[in-house]
C-alpha cells in the first residue's frame, strides 16, 4: 500500500498542488450536480419529465458551444482573468433557474437561464492543465492525470445522489442553488492559486486561429471520449431499466456503485506504477479492454452477477479515461491545452447523452439484457476511433516520453528536494 500511494504522496509534495486540486474538486462537485437537480427540481411541474429533459438539453448545447471557446480565450488571456468572470455568470444563470422555478415563472424563463448556464467554466481541465505546465516531462503527469480521472469518478457517484437527495427532501430549488454556490466557491479558491497558474504563451498569429480540433488526430480522440461516455450512460440506463424488470429499482444504485468504485480503485492503483508502452498504445489497449469487459454483461442474469461485472469492467474506465487525457496533452501545443481538455469532456456530454437515448430506445424495444449490447457497440467504436486517434501525428508535435522517463524540470527538482 505504501509503495502504491508513494506517487501521490510525490506529486503532492509540489507547493500548490494540494490547494489547486482541492479548489478544483469543489467546482466539479457543482458540474455533477447541476444537471440532475434540474431534473429533480422541475419533476413536480406538469409534463415534468419532458420539460426537465428539453431545459437540461438547452444547457447542454449552450456549454457545447461556449464551453470550447471559453477554455480557448483561457489559454489566451490565463485562468484568472476568464475563470471569475466566467463563473459569476454561469453561477448567477443557475440561480436565477432555481428562482424561476420556485417563482412558478413562465417557461421561456427556464430555457433562457438554462442557456446563461452554459458559461460555465472547465474547473477540470484547468486542473488538468495545472497538471501539465509543473509535470509535463515527468514520470509524475501520469499519477496525476489517475488521479485526476478517480476524482471525476468520486465526484460523479456523489454529485448526483447529493442533488436528488437534497431537490427530494428539503427543497426543490436547494440543490440548484448549492450547486450554484459551490461553483463561485471553487472556481473563486481556484483563481486564487495564481502560483500554479499555466503562464500565457506568446503564439504565433497562426496559432490563435481556429479551433484545437484541427490538430491532427484531435477530431479522432474527441470521438473516443464520446464513445466512452455512451458506454457510460448505456451501462447506467440499461442497469436501471434490469432492476426495474425484476422488481428491484431501489438496487440499481448500489450496482452502477460498484460500477464507479471498480473505476476509482484501479485508476488508484494504474497510477501507482509505471505502465509499459506508449500513451498511444495504451489507449488502444484500455479501449479493446473496455469493450471486451463489457461483453459479460449481455450474459448476465440477475443483479448479483451484474455487480460483479460491473466492478470488473469498472477497472478498465479509470486508467483508459487517464490514457486518453495524457494522449490530448501530447497532441496540442501546451498553449491550447486548456481548450483541448474541454473538447474531450464536450465528447464525454454528447456520448452521454446519445448513449442514454439510444439505450433507452433499444430497452423499449427488445428489453434490458438485450440492450447491454448498446454499451459493446459503443465500445466498438472507441476502438475505431482510437487507431487513428493514436496513429496520428502532428508536424510539430512535443515529444512522448516514454513511460517512467524523468526531466530536470523546476518541478522534479521540487519533488526530490522534498525527500519523497
Amino acid at each position: 500500500m505504501t509503495r502504491l500511494l508513494t506517487p501521490y504522496r510525490r506529486i503532492f509534495a509540489v507547493p500548490g498542488t494540494l490547494a489547486f486540486s482541492s479548489a478544483g474538486l469543489i467546482a466539479r462537485l457543482a458540474t455533477a450536480m447541476f444537471r440532475f437537480a434540474i431534473v429533480a427540481m422541475l419533476a413536480q411541474r406538469p409534463s415534468a419529465y419532458a420539460l426537465a429533459g428539453a431545459v437540461t438539453a438547452t444547457q447542454a448545447i449552450s456549454y457545447a458551444i461556449v464551453g470550447p471557446r471559453l477554455s480557448r480565450a483561457v489559454d489566451r488571456h490565463g485562468q484568472r482573468r476568464v475563470l471569475l468572470p466566467a463563473a459569476a455568470t454561469g453561477s448567477a444563470a443557475l440561480t436565477a433557474l432555481a428562482l424561476a422555478s420556485a417563482l412558478d415563472a413562465p417557461h421561456w424563463t427556464l430555457f433562457v437561464a438554462a442557456a446563461g448556464a452554459g458559461v460555465i467554466p472547465n474547473a477540470g481541465s484547468m486542473v488538468r492543465a495545472r497538471w501539465a505546465a509543473l509535470l509535463s516531462g515527468t514520470e509524475h503527469l501520469h499519477p496525476a492525470y489517475s488521479l485526476e480521472s478517480v476524482v471525476d469518478e468520486v465526484v460523479f457517484t456523489v454529485g448526483p445522489v447529493l442533488a436528488i437527495g437534497l431537490a427530494t427532501t428539503l427543497a426543490p430549488q436547494s440543490a440548484l442553488f448549492l450547486a450554484a454556490a459551490l461553483l463561485a466557491l471553487g472556481c473563486w479558491l481556484l483563481a486564487r492559486q495564481t502560483a500554479t497558474e499555466p503562464p500565457r504563451t506568446a503564439r504565433a498569429r497562426t496559432v490563435h486561429r481556429g479551433s484545437a480540433l484541427r490538430f491532427a488526430g484531435m477530431p479522432a480522440l474527441v470521438l473516443t471520449f464520446l464513445a466512452i461516455g455512451a458506454i457510460f450512460a448505456s451501462v447506467e440506463v440499461v442497469t436501471m431499466a434490469l432492476a426495474a424488470a425484476q422488481g428491484h429499482s431501489s438496487l440499481a444504485s448500489p450496482v452502477l456503485a460498484v460500477y464507479a468504485v471498480g473505476s476509482a480503485a484501479a485508476g488508484l492503483a494504474y497510477g501507482g506504477f509505471r505502465p509499459r508502452g506508449t500513451l498511444r498504445q495504451r489507449l488502444l489497449v484500455g479501449t479493446a479492454l473496455m469493450t471486451v469487459t463489457m461483453v459479460p454483461l449481455l450474459l448476465t442474469g440477475n443483479l448479483l452477477l451484474l455487480g460483479v461485472a460491473l466492478f470488473v469492467a469498472g477497472g478498465a474506465c479509470a486508467p483508459t479515461m487517464a490514457t486518453a487525457l495524457g494522449v490530448i496533452e501530447t497532441a496540442v501545443p501546451k498553449e491550447r491545452l486548456t481548450e483541448g481538455m474541454t473538447w474531450s469532456s464536450t465528447g464525454l456530454g454528447f456520448g452521454i447523452a446519445l448513449g442514454a437515448a439510444l439505450a433507452g430506445q433499444v430497452v423499449a424495444a427488445a428489453g434490458p439484457r438485450t440492450a447491454f449490447v448498446v454499451p459493446v457497440a459503443c465500445g466498438l467504436v472507441a476502438v475505431l476511433a482510437a487507431v487513428p486517434g493514436v496513429l496520428a501525428r502532428r508536424r510539430t508535435e512535443r515529444q512522448e516520453p516514454p513511460a517512467g522517463a524523468e526531466a530536470a524540470t523546476v518541478a522534479e527538482a521540487t519533488v526530490v528536494s522534498a525527500g519523497l
